[in-house]
């Protein structure tokens, strides 16, 4: 029996075109489920395989919505710190602020490539977006998966995947640490979590990045 299709194949032509454009995104939220809490920020940067095969940082998305819920968790806001006034007056409407997500995706996806949603623990972060887009009848330009870093540096670094917390990782990946004055801001953390996915994936085969 012909098993060819059970050995790894190096050459395929998947792996040599690199496929993926990263998002790093980040979410802030008013609790900590979707449907009755709301997403109140997100912030997003672009990290994408360059013309020499390097990774390099692309384009920065950041954006406050107003919310659509009535419930609200005091311990998550005392998190990131925007208040209700403040989003009610600043934020845009959840459509809105979608609309502007999925341009941003388009325009910054490389030809030929696929938008790959990133988070650090990103099942958390996709939740909120997934629903949100599903709220409002759109497209979420990321599909249904994302890639988790916590995750991904358990696989590249032999970690634990409770041992895989920021303040863990900067040390191993040579890392600056969080600025604790910007950390749960979504873009700073956005930002921070791109640099960890280079990181990591300098750390792997050039053509499983």
């Amino acid at each position: 029996m012909d098993r060819s299709f059970d050995k790894p194949n190096p050459t395929s032509g998947i792996v040599e075109k690199n496929p993926a454009t990263y998002f790093s995104i980040d979410i802030e939220c008013s609790g900590q489920v979707p449907a009755i809490y709301d997403m109140v920020s997100l912030g997003a940067r672009t990290v994408f395989v360059g013309k020499e095969g390097g990774l390099e940082l692309g384009g920065t998305f950041y954006v406050e919505l107003r919310p659509e819920s009535h419930h609200v968790d005091p311990e998550a806001m005392a998190i990131h710190g925007l208040t209700l006034e403040h989003l009610q007056a600043h934020g845009r409407s959840r459509r809105q602020a979608l609309t502007d997500l999925a341009a941003f995706v388009r325009a910054e996806t490389r030809p030929g490539t696929e938008a790959v949603f990133v988070g650090h623990n990103a099942p958390f972060d996709w939740s909120f977006v997934a629903y949100s887009f599903a709220a409002e009848c759109m497209d979420n330009p990321f599909g249904y998966k994302a890639l988790d870093t916590k995750a991904l540096a358990a696989g590249v670094l032999g970690l634990h995947w409770l041992k895989t917390d920021k303040g863990r990782l900067h040390k191993l990946l040579d890392l600056p640490s969080e600025d604790r004055s910007l950390k749960h801001r979504a873009d700073y953390d956005a930002e921070y979590q791109a640099r960890i996915l280079m990181a990591l994936l300098e750390r792997m085969p050039a053509a499983a990045r």
